[in-house]
Parts: structure tokens; C-alpha cells; sequence
């Protein structure tokens, strides 16, 4: 199960780098950085979501418990690769970095983390 679960958030991973080219390639030009913000952690958030539904069968949680430690483990990859891999491997500051997770200046980013969390449990209980 976990080596399933860690074989789809490379996926996830692989989609998120996706979405990101896309924010900035795509939308930010056209819809400005605050918007584009927005659409594209709504569009992860999706993603996410019908990914985690569609391939919760294959991953194969026993127990809604099962489901939560999935996302459990799919959201410390998350920071683990969104922080040091961020800082360490692509050179942004902490200050960079830590200014997505501000909702009080209209960052989402925290929604397409809890999304991550909870996925693995909503696929499990529409399964």
C-alpha cells in the first residue's frame, strides 16, 4: 500500500510541476500573479483530488485509518520537496517560500495542502 501510495505522489509531484510551468508560462501573463495564484492552486487542488479517487482502488487503503496516513505521508512530501527542495535545489529564500502559506495576503497555497491530506480519504469513501 504505501509503495503504491508514494508511486502516485510522484505523479501528484510530476502534475504539480506541471500546474506550476502552466501558472507561469500560461496564466500569469494573462490573468496577473495574484489570480494566477489562485486558479492554479485550485486547478492542483482538483487534480489532486480526482487523482487520489481514481487510483484509490489500485493503492488500496484497508481502513479510513489507512487512507488518512496516506495523506499524512503525500503531505510531508509535499513540504519536505516545497521547502528544502524549494531553498536547497532551486535557490528560493525562506521568505519566498514561507509567502504562499500567508492566507491573510490572499495565498491559497494552504488549501491544495489540506486537499493533499484528506484526498486519500475522500477517494477511499467514494470507493
Amino acid at each position: 500500500m504505501i509503495g503504491r501510495a508514494l508511486v502516485i505522489w510522484c505523479v501528484l509531484l510530476a502534475c504539480a510541476i506541471a500546474n506550476g510551468a502552466f501558472r507561469e508560462a500560461v496564466l500569469s501573463p494573462r490573468l496577473g500573479a495574484g489570480t494566477a495564484h489562485v486558479v492554479s492552486t485550485l486547478l492542483l487542488s482538483a487534480i489532486v483530488l480526482l487523482l487520489a479517487t481514481a487510483t484509490i482502488g489500485w493503492i488500496n487503503p484497508q481502513s479510513r485509518g489507512d487512507a488518512l496516513m496516506i495523506g499524512l505521508i503525500w503531505l510531508v512530501l509535499v513540504l519536505a520537496f516545497e521547502l528544502p527542495g524549494g531553498h536547497y535545489l532551486f535557490g528560493l529564500s525562506w521568505e519566498t517560500l514561507l509567502a504562499d502559506y500567508n492566507i491573510f495576503e490572499g495565498r491559497v497555497w494552504p488549501l491544495a495542502l489540506v486537499v493533499t491530506f484528506v484526498a486519500p480519504l475522500v477517494g477511499f469513501g467514494a470507493r
